[in-house]
């Protein structure tokens, strides 16, 4: 069976089972005191290969030997690497990437890929379940490399996607002793029969030292969702409000099955779903290109560009290279990325006071912005009005580019001339002559404050033509640095 097919099945599977009889059980149920097994059903695996490739060597519990056998060094940091549900039984690609992207990134590190298909390679509802026996077995090995080799738990991060995230949390939770995982990264954990549930049932920041989270495909389908949507982590991220992924093209999965059938969405929630793995190998590959997220409450609210401060952690890195700060709540963590690696954009604040010259007219006009800096330009980025423009009044938006323009030195903005309009002026003039004046749209701009996500530096922007600053459809206006803007020293852009 394509292994792409195994998110559709998840939902088709989840969708036709009672859920409250396969609510899980608490963790504190598997966390009573047990002798330490001689075997464990999940293999750990080393990563020896330096590439892409899957060359592997494997641990057994309380067999010392292996450790030599297999090269792990007991001086490296640990990472380990767990893979969700499957349907056809066979290890993923990406975790041959992820795994080669970490050696290359730290290199004198442990990465260990926790081999558990036996028992995910079942009914999603037994293995959820299964989730806990994996957890336990894992804390059993962390136990007994701390124990018997000194490696501290502190030096551990565990990587888990889907439901291994899951794993990753009933792992920390199973631990003895008082140290705590250091780090646990959840790549979109599951949703089905683990949102709403409390705390104790599912990844939580309770379960390591620090906890982060990536959310791609929270998007409902058949009244489910593949990942969890509710905050799981100390920092919680929701890259493109955490739904559509650019490139996975969500909004077609309903044309899609029409044409193809239910087969038609597979590869579609396989993008979206995967698209958290895939961010987090780039935050290891490109260095200089690490992508930033901002605090928010929501995602319309984010759109509006006003949660673009880094004041008191309000920002942050996403994946690999975070800021590993504890929070007392959860922080959701809000971002825009493109489609393909590198997934870096830069952010932008536009507040523009718009006089609407039309008298009791609502105007929705089609706008675009260029902008023109210091390394580079970016042209014809849309403006998304949330309302329609009324009075006179400031409006914020946010404006996002893949490219580095360095430092903001000039504006273009445009308001596009579209068809309906075209069409609604040419019958004005022809038949209503007499009142061009008072079907003619016009807005006047004075000033565009910007604000620019990644450097945190703010610029005001003045009309280059200040006699005439009025604007009207078909037309375009130039806005240059305000006199008394003094160039501020800050941060390059990455």
């Amino acid at each position: 069976m394509n292994n792409s097919v195994k998110v559709l099945l998840l939902l088709l599977i989840c969708a036709t089972i009672d859920v409250q009889e396969a609510r899980i059980q608490g963790k504190e149920d598997a966390s009573v005191h047990r002798r330490r097994p001689d075997t464990t059903t999940s293999k750990f695996c080393l990563f020896k290969g330096q590439l892409s490739n899957s060359e592997t060597c494997c641990i057994t519990l309380n067999r010392p030997e292996s450790l030599d056998m297999c090269g792990f060094n007991t001086s490296n940091p640990l990472v380990m690497i767990i893979h969700g549900w499957t349907v056809d039984g066979a290890l993923e690609g990406w975790i041959w990437k992820l795994s080669a992207a970490l050696k290359v990134k730290l290199k004198d590190v442990n990465v260990i890929v926790v081999d558990w298909l036996t028992l995910a390679h079942r009914h999603y509802p037994v293995a959820v379940k299964n989730t806990r026996i994996v957890g336990q077995e894992i804390a059993d090995l962390l136990d007994w490399l701390e124990e018997y080799f000194r490696i501290s738990k502190a030096k551990v991060h565990l990587i888990g996607y889907s439901l291994g995230a899951h794993v990753s949390g009933f792992a920390g939770s199973y631990i003895s002793g008082p140290t705590k995982i250091g780090r646990i990264t959840g790549l979109d954990p599951a949703g089905p029969l683990f949102e709403g549930m409390s705390s104790t049932e599912r990844l939580s920041p309770d379960d390591a030292s620090f906890v982060d989270a990536l959310h791609t495909f929270t998007q409902e389908h058949m009244g489910l969702s593949v990942g969890i949507n509710q905050p799981v982590a100390h920092y919680d991220f929701y890259p493109n409000g955490g739904t559509f992924q650019p490139g996975c093209h969500i909004k077609h999965v309903y044309n899609h099955i029409a044409q193809y059938g239910i087969l038609g969405i597979t590869e579609t929630v396989k993008c979206a779903h995967e698209r958290s793995v895939h961010l987090f190998i780039d935050s290891l590959l490109n260095e200089d290109k690490q992508s930033v997220a901002y605090w928010c409450s929501d995602l319309s609210t984010f759109n509006k560009g006003v949660c673009l401060s880094c004041r008191k952690n309000r920002c942050n890195t996403l994946g690999y290279n975070i800021k590993k700060v504890r929070t007392q709540r959860s922080k959701k963590m809000f971002l825009k990325t493109r489609a393909n690696m590198p997934y870096k954009v830069y952010h932008y604040q536009f507040k523009i006071r718009f006089i609407n010259q039309t008298e009791h007219r609502k105007l929705e006009p089609s706008l675009k912005v260029s902008l023109f800096g210091t390394e580079g330009d970016a042209e014809n980025l849309p403006i998304k009005l949330v309302e329609s423009i009324t009075t006179n009044k400031t409006y914020s938006f946010l404006i996002y580019t893949d490219v580095n323009i360095g430092d903001l030195m000039m504006l273009k903005f445009k308001w596009e001339n579209s068809v309906a309009w075209t069409n609604l002026w040419r019958t004005v003039q022809t038949y209503f002559p007499w009142r061009q004046n008072n079907f003619n749209p016009e807005l006047i701009v004075r000033k565009i404050r910007v604000k620019a996500g990644e450097t945190q530096h703010k610029v005001t922007f003045c009309s280059l033509n200040t006699i005439n600053m009025h604007l009207q459809p078909a037309q375009e206006k130039t806005f240059v640095r305000c006199v008394g803007n003094a160039r501020r020293r800050h941060r390059r852009p990455k």
